[in-house]
Formats: structure tokens, C-alpha cells, sequence
């Protein structure tokens, strides 16, 4: 099983050189790096080299870059100001591009293989002009982000809008051939349950994000702390994940139960333990047809 673990569980700290060096003493071998810039500063040329250095040093690979979703986060706020490739006043949209744009040329320092996309805000409606508005910023980007050797893996988030059907529909519609898809277990929890959506877009899968919750609120829990069922997940998704799919942890570090917020090693002595009980829990499982196949890029 690919191990990755997404550097949201620590969105509210600095990524430094020294909490890198937490992560791979963790024996985590790769990693997303959340795109916020108090967090992880993808415009300022400086850090991404200073961080880029570390991640060779560390021997720490970056999986994938999780793009920026708001604009001015700042500590103890959940959100900022929503960035939408789908927004319908242009300007917004095409500022949303050129932020985007921003993130994907760090992989001219720090080469990762994934862009994970949200395509508009959980209030957004499947309005047909909204999907339009994302065939034009999409359209552009994906061909941006093909020079810097990365390919846009939308994320089905909650809401109307990027449900796993509505996003294997767009790519189908738009021929926009080099879209894959990221698969958010826990909202697809949320919305259509997990293994019904797999099944729908499993071929489109490229990578993932794993975690938990209780069926209601987008909660970030540990695996195993919700009610989703990871038998069933497992066995669903046993082809995809043997045959090479990433599992990236996107924990939040306050939804780690029992655990010291301030404690760096403890999040992520959970983090390893949960990777460690789902590779057993794969093992248990006997891989069926799943619809899917080895992720390509």
C-alpha cells in the first residue's frame, strides 16, 4: 500500500525544514502538501527552495500538491475567501486560475506528480453555466499544468456540484482527456456512499484522500473513529490499492482524539498506526472486481 499523508493535518503550524524531519523519522515516505500560505507560502520562491532542499535531504517524496482553496486563511478559521474555477463573474475566475497557476509552478523546484482540484465551494448547484465556466479554466490549466509534468485531479467534494458522477460526466463531455480524479472517501461517505461511488469512476482514480466521519459533518476523523464501513471500503477498493493507488491520510489535527494538539509526534503516531491497521485490514481482503485499473497519470 502507497502511504501519503497530507500536510493538512498540520494546516494551522508553518511547514518547516524541522516538522519535514518529524514526518520522515515517522517513516511516512511521501506526502501532499496543502497549498495555504501560512502553512506551506507556494508563491514565495525562497521557501519552495529552502523546503525543496529539506525534502532530498529527508529523502521525503511529494506526492501531490493539494491547491489552494481559499485566500486569506488565517489561524483559527476554517475558511477564507472560496477560490472557484467555476466562479460566474470572470474576474474571480480568472484570478482563481493565476492562483492556481501559482501552485503548479512549484513543480519547476519541487516535481510532484499530482494537483488535487476542487472544482468550485460545497454552495455551489450543477448550474450548466458553472460548468462551463470550469471548461474554460480547466482547459487552460490542464495543458499548464502537462509542461511541469503534472496532471489536475479533481476532487469530489460535498454538494450538488462535483459528485463523482458529475465529474466522470464532465471529463466524458469535455474530452479533456488528461483530468483524472482524486477520491475523497469521506465525502463520498457524506453524499452517495463510498463503494457505489468507486465503482462509478474508479478507472478515472489516480490518488485518494482517507478519512472518517460520521455520515453528516466533513469531519477529518482518524479511519475507524467514524461509521464508515472500511471492510467494504477496502474490499472495494482492493484491485485499485494493490495495483498501485496512493492512500493520503487527510487527517485534521484537532479531530485526533486523546491526542495533544501541540504534539507533533503524537499526530503523527496516529497517523502511522491507522496506515498500519489499514495495510492489515487490505491484506484480509481478497481483491474482486473493483472496475478499476493501475492508476495512470
Amino acid at each position: 500500500m502507497q502511504r501519503v499523508l497530507s500536510t493538512y493535518l498540520f494546516i494551522h503550524r508553518k511547514l518547516t525544514p524541522a516538522l519535514l524531519a518529524e514526518i520522515a523519522r515517522a517513516s511516512i515516505p511521501a506526502v501532499e502538501v496543502f497549498c495555504e500560505r501560512a502553512h506551506f507560502d507556494y508563491r514565495e520562491l525562497q521557501e519552495v527552495r529552502e523546503l525543496a532542499g529539506r525534502f532530498s535531504e529527508e529523502r521525503l517524496r511529494v506526492h501531490s500538491l493539494h491547491a489552494p482553496t481559499d485566500r486569506d486563511l488565517v489561524p483559527g478559521r476554517e475558511s477564507g475567501a472560496p477560490i472557484s474555477l467555476c466562479d460566474l463573474e470572470r474576474i474571480r475566475r480568472l484570478d482563481a486560475v493565476d492562483e492556481v497557476k501559482r501552485a503548479l509552478e512549484v513543480a519547476e523546484v519541487i516535481p510532484f506528480r499530482y494537483l488535487v482540484q476542487h472544482l468550485g465551494t460545497s454552495r455551489d448547484s450543477p448550474d450548466p453555466r458553472k460548468w462551463d465556466a470550469a471548461f474554460s479554466s480547466l482547459e487552460h490549466l490542464e495543458v499548464f499544468a502537462k509542461q511541469r509534468g503534472v496532471t489536475i485531479a479533481l476532487e469530489n467534494t460535498p454538494g450538488e456540484l462535483a459528485t463523482p458522477e458529475n465529474l466522470r460526466q464532465f471529463i466524458e463531455e469535455t474530452h479533456l482527456e488528461d483530468l483524472r480524479l482524486c477520491f475523497d472517501i469521506g465525502h463520498a461517505h457524506m453524499e452517495g456512499g463510498v463503494e457505489k461511488s468507486f465503482q462509478a469512476i474508479g478507472e478515472l482514480v489516480v490518488t485518494t484522500h482517507v478519512h472518517d466521519n460520521h455520515g453528516e459533518r466533513d469531519e477529518h476523523l482518524l479511519p475507524y473513529q467514524g461509521n464508515i464501513n472500511w471492510d467494504r471500503t477496502l474490499k472495494a477498493m482492493a484491485g485499485a490499492v494493490l495495483s498501485g493507488l496512493p492512500m493520503a491520510l487527510e487527517l485534521k489535527e484537532q479531530a485526533l482524539p486523546g491526542l495533544d494538539q501541540a504534539s507533533v509526534t503524537s499526530a503523527l503516531r496516529a497517523a502511522r498506526g491507522v496506515f498500519d491497521r489499514l495495510e492489515q485490514a487490505l491484506a484480509d481482503q481478497s481483491p474482486g472486481p473493483s472496475g478499476a485499473r493501475t492508476p495512470s497519470g
